[in-house]
């Protein structure tokens, strides 16, 4: 890794990053918070105004109920001074119609006005913007549509449908107008008495307009922090997700191109969540690969070399048979391009079965294996066939402990003759062979003894190499094809097991080769 991405990752550290958190709960912290934060301020504006609004319609109807009540049974004189005081000092326009609905007196005529309209062209480019803003939000929310203010073209009171609700229904009425500047025009309407008049309050609310823009401004500001928030931890994501993905994509690409066998796939060991695992299994999934193509290119080398030997061999037999008139010669050479002939024929089984072998075993399904059966069936199959060649098998199973295991009944069949045909191949005729089986824990351990010269301790694992040489001397050539312990350890290990080397226990001439395997338990496994 290069010193810039370890001193980050050492910063992040430092900060308190964890690289355990899970991919999925970082993605989901992007994406939601940001979106819960922007839905729910958006939410919380709508129903600020709304607050706001259904506090002043209260206000306003108190004040139309008091105002109504004031003007009650009083004279022109003292109505003209309470709506002056009234409109001057709560900022209103009141206006007072009699029982005909005809206009008697207006705050704004008795006085100056106690609050003006503002023209939207003479407002400096910020609060255009705004109100663009507040057109904007009434959209994105679904505010209903207000109807915009504007004094009728005559003083009667029918032109006010509050006017007309209070005086029908007896209570207040309560209105919403928008001004030019989009502030809103709160209208009440009261009955004043019993004769049939009525009073009109409007009120410019720019106050709530301007909490509104603040609150907004306020919630514009967490909403840029959480985008901020949501931008580093984009950068992070960047950082924990992108790069270490790309570093196994470039390393990915070199092992498929094959131009470096020394590709190292980045392990990320610090890293407890789906990339790390996920950088583990590819390294680990390339080193299998290189091992197996190592295997395949070793095994295509030995299969060649092994194969060139009998057909160098049958070559120059027949290349001299042509030239020999001596027919006991002629006779020999024969002979010897047939045993080459048997030779290559048994070598080209062995080896296509060796190659079958894990394809065979990856579709495979284990079953239950009795392997004391499976040997006392073995032992009296070999000496009905006479193919022990005088060597005695012996079986020995120590306590009654069931020994099942899970597994393909041939293949392991397979690896059961392979062990016997090398004890029998090493142990001199008159000598037995002893198969003992026995349960440890969880184990079931097969083994098979002969009283051959043993296994020198420096080639125990070696013995399990595909073609290994070490046969006995008096064995007829061509006889072994050097798989059989090769093709029994591949298989051993297909079934999650062991195969090793050792000496006899009793310290007596020979080798052991131990076969460990899986005990089959209640739940199959």
């Amino acid at each position: 890794m290069p010193v810039v991405d370890a001193r980050s990752d050492r910063r992040l550290e430092r900060w308190g990053w964890s690289w355990r958190v899970s991919l999925t709960a970082r993605i989901l912290a992007v994406n939601v918070i940001a979106l819960a934060l922007l839905a729910g301020s958006l939410f919380y504006i709508d129903s600020y105004r709304k607050e706001l609004l259904a506090e002043r319609f209260r206000l306003a109807a108190s004040e139309a109920d008091i105002t109504a009540h004031a003007l009650t049974d009083r004279s022109r004189k003292q109505r003209r001074a309470l709506m002056m005081q009234i409109g001057s000092g709560l900022e209103l326009r009141l206006r007072l119609y009699d029982d005909e609905g005809e206009l008697e007196e207006d705050s704004f005529d008795l006085d100056e006005p106690s609050y003006t309209f503002v023209d939207p062209a003479t407002e400096p480019v910020l609060r255009k913007a705004a109100r663009v803003l507040d057109r904007g939000m009434d959209v994105l929310i679904g505010a209903p549509s207000i109807l915009e203010y504007a004094d009728p073209d005559g003083p009667s009171a029918s032109n006010w449908p509050e006017l007309q609700e209070a005086l029908d229904t007896g209570t207040t009425a309560i209105g919403l107008r928008l001004a030019p500047d989009r502030t809103p025009v709160i209208i009440a309407a009261a009955p004043v008495g019993d004769e049939g008049e009525s009073l009109l309050i409007t009120r410019n609310a720019r106050d709530i307009t301007e909490n509104v823009r603040d609150a907004r401004q306020t919630l514009a500001i967490i909403v840029g922090a959480a985008l901020i928030i949501s931008i580093l931890l984009s950068l992070f994501l960047a950082r924990t997700i992108v790069g270490p993905l790309r570093k196994l994509v470039r390393a990915a690409i070199r092992v498929r191109l094959g131009r470096d066998r020394e590709v190292v796939v980045p392990r990320l060991p610090d890293r407890g969540d789906e990339i790390g695992l996920l950088a583990r299994a590819i390294s680990d999934m390339t080193a299998a690969l290189r091992e197996r193509i190592d295997a395949v290119e070793r095994f295509a080398a030995d299969v060649a070399h092994e194969l060139k030997n009998p057909l160098t061999s049958m070559r120059s037999a027949l290349e001299t048979l042509g030239k020999v008139d001596d027919p006991d010669l002629r006779r020999q050479l024969l002979e010897i391009a047939s045993q080459d002939v048997r030779r290559v024929d048994f070598l080209v089984t062995e080896i296509a079965d060796a190659s079958r072998i894990d394809a065979e075993l990856s579709r495979a399904t284990f079953e239950p294996v009795a392997m004391d059966r499976l040997v006392r069936a073995i032992v009296a199959e070999r000496e009905e066939r006479g193919v022990n060649f005088g060597r005695r098998l012996i079986v020995a199973c120590q306590g009654q402990d069931d020994m099942t295991v899970p597994g393909s009944p041939s293949r392991l069949e397979r690896v059961l003759h392979n062990l016997i045909d090398n004890a029998v191949s090493f142990s001199p005729p008159g000598e037995p062979i002893v198969i003992e089986l026995a349960r440890q824990e969880d184990r079931v351990v097969v083994s098979v003894s002969d009283a051959g010269p043993g296994i020198p301790e420096a080639v125990r694992e070696k013995v399990f190499e595909r073609f290994h040489s070490l046969r006995p001397t008096s064995e007829e050539f061509g006889t072994h094809s050097g798989l059989g312990l090769a093709i029994a350890h591949t298989i051993v290990q297909a079934h999650f097991g062991t195969l090793s080397a050792h000496d006899r226990p009793d310290g007596k001439p020979g080798a052991r080769l131990v076969l460990t395997l899986p005990a089959w338990d209640e739940d199959g496994a």
